[in-house]
């Protein structure tokens, strides 16, 4: 003979076990100010005694607030998204929101049509972590629920606060620790056309020049890896590589142990990111950090202002930190 299950409590099982009112039991799961600290303590031992668990998402719905947030991923594979993606779920969890996660999939068009599902989902609010949408989607997006994007547009929306990496200065940085060391012959595998990349190839051509030397830039789709190494391999040849993000540094040193080129003794490699992948390549990679996680709380600081009723839209800049590690040595 089966044991029937027993009910989950409801707010009338802990308003009777605490000696008060059902309304009042209400108030004090919601923080009202007009409930005591002590009443409100006492009501909620008792509903954690009992395993009562309040509808947040009902009690949202009231409000016309759904408690959730949506988060639009152009590519999981991507340890940076990752990282930015648990920033933001820190303090989402800190203030009691839930998070939905949409992925892109590398594609415009399929990020486009996931922001519309969110959207149509009745979100609180979306950050998209993505520079691949255009300012006009955004800011169409942005006219139906707050909107907060976390990377470097080409064309900055007027609706939306935007939190980004401060590129110049990360290649600023990668191209000053190499010229320190004593590379002059630098080249830099670029890793795509977006608006991040094209900063730090400017910068990196900038710095250069600077310190009067030519640049040399490869593209990471054209297989830049693979022509960085050939040109290792020539006399007079590069001494040194600035790779656009950590998923090329790891390859190009990979690739170079594959041919037997020695890091650093061959080729210095600097990656940008500072990722896991980077963390765990033998020799262990030089990297530019950016400051991921922290750049996914001040996102979801901006919405949570937004979905306050605050119109202001702002831009946030974030400084990068070089990480020196194995692969990196004095030019030979």
């Amino acid at each position: 003979m089966s044991t029937p299950s027993r009910s989950a409590p409801t707010i009338v099982d802990v308003a009777r076990e605490a000696g008060v009112s059902k309304s009042l039991v209400s108030l004090a799961i919601r923080g009202d100010a007009g409930v005591s600290d002590a009443t409100r303590t006492r009501i909620l031992d008792v509903a954690d005694r009992l395993g009562y668990h309040s509808n947040a998402l009902a009690r949202g719905l009231v409000k016309g607030r759904t408690q959730v947030v949506g988060l639009l991923v152009s590519d999981l594979s991507n340890p940076y998204f990752a990282d930015v993606v648990e920033g933001i779920e820190e303090d989402a969890t800190a203030t009691g929101l839930g998070t939905v996660i949409g992925h892109g999939r590398g594609s415009a068009e399929v990020l486009a049509r996931r922001l519309d599902e969110m959207l149509d989902l009745g979100v609180d609010g979306v950050i998209v972590i993505s520079a691949m949408l255009d300012a006009e989607t955004l800011d169409r997006a942005a006219a139906r629920r707050p909107l907060v994007m976390v990377g470097r547009p080409f064309d900055a929306p007027r609706r939306v606060s935007v939190v980004r990496n401060h590129d110049e200065h990360g290649a600023q940085a990668a191209v000053g620790h190499l010229l320190g060391l004593g590379h002059t012959r630098i080249v830099h595998v670029a890793s795509s056309r977006r608006a991040a990349a094209t900063a730090r190839r400017s910068s990196y051509k900038e710095t250069m020049r600077a310190a009067g030397l030519e640049p040399q830039v490869v593209e990471a789709a054209d297989g830049g890896v693979s022509q960085a190494l050939d040109l290792v391999a020539r006399d007079g040849g590069p001494t040194a590589c600035f790779a656009g993000n950590d998923r090329i540094g790891t390859a190009l040193i990979h690739d170079a142990l594959e041919r037997r080129i020695d890091v650093p003794g061959a080729i210095s490699v600097v990656g940008y990111d500072n990722s896991e992948v980077g963390r765990l390549v033998r020799p262990a990679l030089t990297t530019v950090e950016q400051p991921r996680e922290a750049m996914g709380r001040e996102a979801m600081r901006l919405l949570l202002s937004r979905i306050d009723g605050d119109r202001e839209v702002a831009e946030v800049t974030l400084e990068p930190r070089l990480v020196v590690r194995a692969s990196t040595g004095t030019a030979r």
